[in-house]
């Protein structure tokens, strides 16, 4: 069927009686195949069903006990669109404009025609050919309206045989005259083995031309997928590019600003440090002033001159801002326990001279208290004395002292509540609140973190003020009357006791001890 239309051929136009729907006589719409193998237009079908009570073949009249499923013959409608497109003329002239030659009135499509007769019949009147003796042996062939094209011209007699010498067509009367010698066939075997040599014709140019196109878009297709796919992976690596760039960018800008702001902050906080020490010395001021005031009208109590009183004690200077009475306060809450439970400082100044000093039961195994309680080294070896459960079972200690001749120690105060076993660590998180010194010159405050502290002179004497009720604890060089560091706003709750640690012994070169020294008021 592949062949079958195609144009230039010169086939009969009995060779496509088998594109037309015998329902509508015209070529097939959407073909389907009944089970018995006749082929109709798919609404043609469907309309002659619908309007019976039973489904039978229009054709042959065979009756299906249930309606068939019916599905489009896709060869078939394949084959009438190749043929509607290649020979449109030749569908209108073939199958609707030949006609029945004898009908009168209403003149019905032709079935046949004849060659002998030269004339086409409808199914009405093409009878006689199949019942008259002498009609039977006429040539019927599908109904065409050239009829004179198959007639001999010279014979007047249909042209039935073909001439392979002269490839014509030609009549009895030719073959047995001018083609008698010839090579002369029927031509309907002519017309076969042409059918047969043009499908195979078809096909291969059929294959051929699928093999060349899809060479041909194959190559195309790659080399279009190619382009395609390199133009993706340029842009992706494009973006790609272009997002790094970017975080690196951001990034840039995030750290300057991180820096600009650290750099206010520090701004910020020299600025807020020099405010505290600021009011830190208005503090001491307002201190001082209260204890001038008040150690005043003990004096005048006493019946003293409060010129008589300075002149044995102090001098003229111990009212004035002088950080000598730093040191005269860290003694007022000396005798080992330092709270907000005080008679007034008034009163404790006149307890300076109350003898202080260190509490065995409370010292480390391998530090040596002097007899008089005023002196502690690190003696190197453990000794062997009661563990009691106040005793401090590592090196660090608590109090104020002297720290002339020493390369390590550590002095502050810490709450009553300290764990004094194991590790004691060093910041005001933990109840502790010290000034340190390392290797002779390393200066720094427990902070959180510690805080290195730029001390360009070795200290020889070091005071600690506690205000309990401010929440402050200060460290002041005793010689040269300044502020080493302070603690502010610390929530103190427990009892606060000194704290100091002599350090290790370090071969000798740390053997000086901590000695704790009473307050001197003229000097």
């Amino acid at each position: 069927w592949s062949g079958l239309c195609e144009a230039g051929n010169s086939l009969s136009m009995s060779s496509f009686s088998e594109l037309k729907c015998s329902i509508c006589l015209d070529v097939f719409t959407d073909p389907v195949s009944t089970p018995c193998g006749h082929n109709f237009c798919k609404t043609c079908l469907n309309k002659c069903w619908d309007n019976n009570q039973t489904c039978s073949c229009p054709y042959c009249k065979e009756t299906f006990k249930q309606r068939p499923d019916l599905k489009i013959n896709t060869t078939l409608r394949e084959i009438v669109d190749h043929y509607k497109k290649k020979s449109p003329e030749k569908k209108s002239v073939t199958f609707s404009e030949v006609l029945c030659d004898f009908c009168e009135e209403r003149k019905l499509k032709a079935l046949k025609s004849c060659l002998v007769c030269q004339s086409s019949y409808c199914e009405t009147h093409l009878q006689p050919h199949f019942k008259v003796a002498g009609l039977k042996k006429h040539k019927l062939m599908d109904p065409v309206s050239n009829l004179e094209d198959y007639i001999c011209q010279k014979h007047e007699r249909p042209l039935e045989l073909f001439c392979r010498d002269e490839q014509t067509c030609v009549c009895l009367s030719c073959a047995e005259v001018d083609h008698k010698n010839h090579n002369t066939v029927p031509l309907e075997e002519v017309n076969v083995q042409q059918m047969i040599q043009d499908r195979i014709k078809k096909i291969q140019d059929i294959n051929h031309s699928a093999e060349v196109r899809k060479q041909r878009n194959t190559e195309k297709e790659k080399a279009a997928r190619v382009e395609l796919f390199t133009d993706l992976i340029c842009s992706i690596e494009r973006c790609q590019t272009e997002v790094l760039e970017m975080i690196e960018l951001r990034q840039k800008a995030t750290e300057k600003q991180d820096q600009e702001l650290i750099e206010e902050l520090e701004e910020e906080i020299t600025e807020l440090e020099t405010r505290n020490t600021e009011l830190d010395l208005e503090s001491l001021n307002r201190t001082l002033t209260h204890l001038q005031n008040t150690l005043h009208e003990k004096l005048t109590q006493t019946g003293a001159s409060i010129h008589d009183k300075i002149n044995t004690q102090c001098s003229t200077q111990l009212f004035k801002y002088n950080l000598k009475w730093v040191m005269t306060q860290d003694i007022f809450f000396n005798e080992r326990r330092l709270d907000n439970k005080t008679e007034g400082l008034a009163i404790i100044v006149w307890e300076v001279s109350l003898d202080v000093s260190l509490d065995p039961d409370t010292a480390h195994p391998n530090l040596v208290l002097s007899d008089d309680g005023k002196q502690v080294r690190h003696g190197d070896t453990e000794q062997k004395l009661p563990d009691k459960l106040q005793r401090f079972d590592t090196w660090k200690f608590y109090f104020e002292v002297q720290v002339q001749g020493k390369t390590d120690w550590t002095l502050g105060v810490v709450r009553e509540s300290t764990d004094r076993k194991g590790k004691i660590t060093l910041n005001p998180e933990d109840g502790c609140w010290t000034v340190n010194l390392k290797k002779g010159n390393e200066y720094f405050a427990s902070a959180d973190p510690f805080t290195s502290l730029c001390l360009s002179e070795t200290r020889q004497r070091v005071g600690v003020f506690v205000d309990y009720e401010e929440g402050l604890v200060s460290f002041y060089d005793v010689e040269s009357s300044s502020l080493i560091y302070s603690f502010t706003g610390q929530p103190f709750t427990d009892k606060l006791y000194p704290y100091f640690s002599p350090g290790f012994n370090n071969g000798g070169q740390n053997s000086a001890p901590l000695i704790i020294t009473p307050v001197s008021y003229n000097n």
